[in-house]
């Protein structure tokens, strides 16, 4: 990659010498991208660099493996969103998990487009419900780019595809409310909507939460988890509250 100019989405920043940072970005087509900023913490470049962000990227490197200088215009700025509690909070965990979970330099094209749905209706939703059931598609969305994607598709014990009502944590795979009978208490309820469509209601949407939260933490977050869940955590906290 000596020259790769692109469009990404600020997912991670963190400071690099004594005014620099190193910025990660979500790019369509090289995946999770990360570079030098020289000047980074400015004033001029802070709003610009700020996670959820769309911008426009120039990066350049001598060699594939040398950590490539990066020059940033600003395209679409989400900084407003950034003062609104439930907003502020989806962004931060969006982001964070997309840094934190995806391997640089492989592209993930369907996730972007997922990803940057998800900023897009946490930017145009008057309330959380318009962009909460977003949000837990792409997690799902997310597991399964990662080869950890649940089997919805029929019940792990009867093999019908009526009544899909639970998923198993050892398998993740769905299983029917007759497969689940004397085990309900063991299992992860499935929300109607991520098999039908909808938005969902808020019960729902904070079992969708509760399903996609539990296999990102024991697949995909295991190593990191702390400081990352930390940031879904307190999105799911102020939902909870918003809801009450």
């Amino acid at each position: 990659m000596p020259v790769l100019i692109t469009s990404g989405i600020v997912c991670a920043l963190r400071a690099h010498g004594e005014h620099g940072a190193v910025a990660r970005l979500l790019t369509p087509d090289h995946g999770l991208v990360a570079g030098y900023v020289r000047g980074g913490r400015s004033r001029a470049l802070r709003p610009v660099l700020l996670p959820g962000n769309a911008v426009k990227a120039e990066f350049r490197a001598r060699t594939e493996d040398q950590l490539a200088s990066l020059t940033v215009e600003l395209e679409h700025s989400r900084a407003p969103l950034l003062g609104e509690p439930l907003p502020a909070a989806a962004i931060d965990w969006a982001c964070a998990l997309t840094a934190t979970a995806l391997p640089e330099g492989t592209p993930y094209p369907t996730l972007y487009e997922a990803f940057d749905g998800v900023l897009g209706a946490v930017e145009a939703a008057p309330a959380a419900r318009g962009w909460a059931a977003a949000l837990v598609r792409y997690e799902l969305l997310l597991l399964a780019e990662l080869g950890f994607g649940l089997d919805l598709n029929r019940c792990a014990a009867t093999g019908s595809a009526d009544e899909l009502a639970f998923v198993s944590p050892r398998s993740a795979a769905a299983v029917s409310r007759a497969g689940a009978e004397g085990y309900e208490a063991r299992l992860l309820p499935l929300p109607p909507f991520l098999l039908q469509g909808g938005a969902g209601d808020w019960p729902q949407i904070m079992d969708g939460l509760r399903l996609t939260g539990f296999f990102l933490e024991r697949s995909v977050l295991t190593e990191r988890r702390a400081d990352v869940l930390a940031a879904r955590e307190r999105l799911v906290d102020r939902l909870k509250r918003a809801v009450a």
